[in-house]
């Protein structure tokens, strides 16, 4: 394809800026660290944020005979039925937007036959826009980015979940020679992987398609990969939301993460 010229998933990609850039706006209403949440059932957090972004979202992004799945509306079995499909979290790292920490994302993720291949991130607080598209590559802030072609964990870079390094779940990695960054939102993390500002993350909890689908989609699109804890493609549009977790990184770091957690599934030498 000549450089310059519009592939396939362009209009989708327009579609997903708009979906951001209109989800920033919602947010210029309200201020990190200065809002209330009240307790979903379950116990997770929500805002009034969230519902306004997620309201905004289901009106810019869905077209006829597209599926939706966002944390903050109630699932919709006919979703399983579609080919495509946007899988939305308003705000990934709620948590972390209550409390001020500039650790959230607006994330959006589209769906192609239960292929993650094209999403975008929102960090309002850190002034960062990912996007991309498998195929399209992948830009932050309107610069081309890419995966990092790190090869060895040693002297990598590797965001953590801040939840499960408080629950102590990293404390056997404490003697590893790498360095662990926490931070919040999952999304984030993958799409900070895809535009090369980290060599990997992984999460060892159960995550939600809605919370991993637009930075699967960025990691495979900026050149990296992404496998479930079992070592299998992630697959989206599922009865079952939940992954047993998720690792992500450049192309030439995944086998040897997969070595050192020794993730049952994964080729062997």
């Amino acid at each position: 394809m000549p450089e310059g010229t519009p592939g396939p998933r362009a209009a989708i990609l327009e579609r997903i800026r708009k979906g951001l850039e209109s989800a920033g706006e919602v947010l210029a209403d309200f201020t990190p660290g200065e809002i209330e949440a009240q307790r979903k059932v379950g116990g997770d957090p929500v805002t009034a944020a969230d519902l306004a972004v997620n309201e905004t979202l289901r009106a810019v992004l869905p077209r006829e005979g597209d599926g939706w799945l966002s944390e903050e509306t109630e699932d919709e079995p006919t979703r399983l039925s579609r080919s495509f499909l946007w899988a939305v979290d308003p705000i990934d790292g709620t948590k972390e937007f209550v409390m001020g920490l500039p650790e959230w994302c607006v994330s959006i993720g589209f769906v192609e036959n239960g292929e993650a291949v094209a999403g975008g991130v929102y960090n309002g607080a850190a002034g960062h826009m990912i996007v991309g598209a498998i195929g399209e590559g992948v830009r932050l802030n309107g610069q081309p980015v890419r995966a990092r072609l790190t090869e060895r964990l040693d002297g990598s870079t590797i965001l953590a979940s801040r939840s499960e390094v408080k629950r102590g779940l990293w404390e056997r990695f404490s003697s590893a020679a790498f360095t662990v960054r926490a931070m919040g939102s999952v999304a984030y993390k993958l799409g900070l992987v895809a535009a090369g500002q980290a060599d990997a993350t992984w999460t060892l909890v159960p995550k939600h398609e809605w919370d991993v689908a637009a930075g699967v989609a960025l990691v495979r699109a900026a050149g990296g990969e992404a496998r479930t804890l079992d070592w299998k493609l992630p697959k989206f549009n599922k009865k079952q939301l939940l992954f047993d977790g998720l690792v992500a990184s450049g192309p030439r770091l995944l086998e040897p993460i997969g070595a050192f957690l020794e993730l049952p599934g994964r080729p062997r030498a």
